[in-house]
Formats: C-alpha cells, structure tokens, sequence
C-alpha cells in the first residue's frame, strides 16, 4: 500500500488585533480576527519532519501586529493583500498565502446627545469579513458580512408547494420573513475602493430584502444578490446563506383569545437553510470563499 500527500495548509488562526487610532481627543477603533493560511512545498514536513520550509505559524502571527504598527491597518481588504502578498514574496516554498479577516464594530457611547470621543460599546451590527489569496500568478479578493440579522413583519407568502403523506406545513398568504444573512461576494479587481464597495454592497442587500415582496426566501435570495450586481460592478458573484427564522402563531384560543397576525414564538433550532450563488453573465469566476 501507498499513498500520498493531498492539498494542504497550515497557518495561525484566531489572531486577535486591536488598534486605537489617536487624533488628538477623539480616537477610533479597529477590531479585527485574523487566520492566514500557507500553502507550497511543504512535503518534506510532513513526510520527514524537515521543517525548513516552514514559516513558522507565531512568525505568521508577529507580522500581523508589526504590520499594524509599521503600515497601519486601514482596510480588511487591503491589509490582507498587504501580509499574503509579503508571505509569498519574502518565503520561497510559499506559493499561496490566503489571509481571512473579521471586522467587528464598535459604536460611539452617546453622552448628553453627543458621541463620545474615547468610549464604545461593541455594536450588534453585522461581521464584515474580506479574504484574500495571493499568489505567484496574481491575487484574488472576496469581501462579505455574516450575522445580519433583518426581518420583515408582512410582505411574504408561502404557498404552492408539493404535499405528501408527511406534509403538515399549511399554507400562509401572510408570515413574518427573518433570516440572518450570511454572504461572501467576489471582486474582478484588486483595485477597489473597499470601504465603498462593502457599503454599497451591504447596502443592497437591505434594499433588497426590504423591497421584495417574497413568495419564498429562494427568491429573496436571488432579489438580494441580483440587486449587489447591480449596485456595485466590481462584484462578478455573490453567494448567500440564509436561516429561515420562524416565526410561528401562538395559539391563544385556549385562554379565550384570538391572536390577530399578532403573538409570535420565535423557536431556534430546527430552521430552513437557503443557500445559492448568484452570477453575473460572461463574468470570470475565482474561487472564493464557500458558505457550504
């Protein structure tokens, strides 16, 4: 019997990096969690133990924080392009770097009608996220968000589909649509504007789900990644995974009430999962990050 190696990586995950941006009185905030992940000649480490092909990963991690300090952060985009195109270059077995960010939002405390210039509270807004593979042929960017949470009280329908002996789920002309959206969109360049492109991007993706009149999330799905291709043409796809959050009637006749569209059990576990890409025609496609 033989075998062999397959594909493989080995990186530092869970990198931790906050920076505070000091203008005079009022600073700011960067909050990230970063991952890179190393991929080239790496046989001899695991056929030997022969390590001197490998960077190692606490190495990984220092140039993260000396990278913050020596060019600054600004943003996940381009401060992840700036440590794989560094890995690949300065680490000759190294012929991919993938670096993956989080972003996690902080908002000013509000003081007497004002926004605080040193105090924060951690926001309960979505994770941006960027990736970034570098190569020795060229780089590749992906940007997306996770835990956007958005929720429409009317405006959906669920109806038409196939009943069997084991189909219990009746049919609603009116339902509260809930989903927390999770998506990862590719770009054609690397030379974007990041911070308007994932605003413009996020932003279509609210418009979207609140304009649709939905007859299922499927089509909501599509509504909302259509409407990013449309907003921002560096984006080529955009993948989505949305939870379907029910929102079930509660049943109040028992205590001699009716319930008018009105008492909601919002149940966690089990839920729908909608997954699906949506593409733009003639548009070349990289291998981003997967949702599944």
């Amino acid at each position: 019997m033989t075998f062999s190696l397959g594909p493989n990586q080995y990186g530092k995950a869970g990198v931790r990096l906050v920076t505070v941006q000091r203008d005079g009185d009022r600073h700011s905030i960067t909050d990230l969690t970063i991952a890179s992940a190393l991929s080239g000649d790496l046989e001899g480490t695991h056929y030997t133990g022969d390590n001197s092909a490998v960077l190692a990963t606490d190495t990984q991690k220092n140039t993260v924080y000396a990278f913050a300090r020596e060019f600054g952060v600004g943003e996940p985009e381009a401060f992840g392009l700036r440590l794989g195109q560094h890995f690949v270059a300065t680490q000759a077995p190294i012929h991919r770097a993938r670096i993956t960010i989080e972003q996690h939002r902080w908002e000013r405390i509000v003081v007497d009608g004002q926004p605080a210039p040193h105090s924060f509270a951690r926001s309960g807004g979505e994770i941006r996220r960027a990736q970034v593979e570098v190569t020795e042929d060229g780089v590749a960017v992906s940007s997306g968000l996770g835990d956007l949470t958005v929720l429409n009280s009317t405006a959906s329908e669920f109806h038409g589909f196939p009943r069997d002996k084991y189909t219990t789920l009746p049919e609603t002309r009116e339902r509260i649509l809930a989903t927390s959206v999770d998506a990862w969109w590719d770009h054609d360049s690397a030379e974007v504007e990041w911070g308007k492109a994932y605003e413009e991007a996020s932003g279509a993706l609210l418009t979207a789900f609140a304009s649709t009149y939905s007859y299922s999330l499927q089509q909501t799905l599509f509504a909302m990644g259509s409407h990013v291709l449309r907003t921002v043409p560096s984006i080529a796809e955009v993948r989505l995974s949305l939870p379907n959050k029910h929102h079930n009637l509660v049943d109040l006749a028992p205590f001699g009430l009716d319930n008018p569209d009105q008492v909601y059990v919002a149940p966690t576990e089990p839920y729908g999962l909608i997954q699906g890409t949506v593409r733009r025609d003639g548009a070349t496609y990289t291998e981003g990050p997967a949702l599944w």
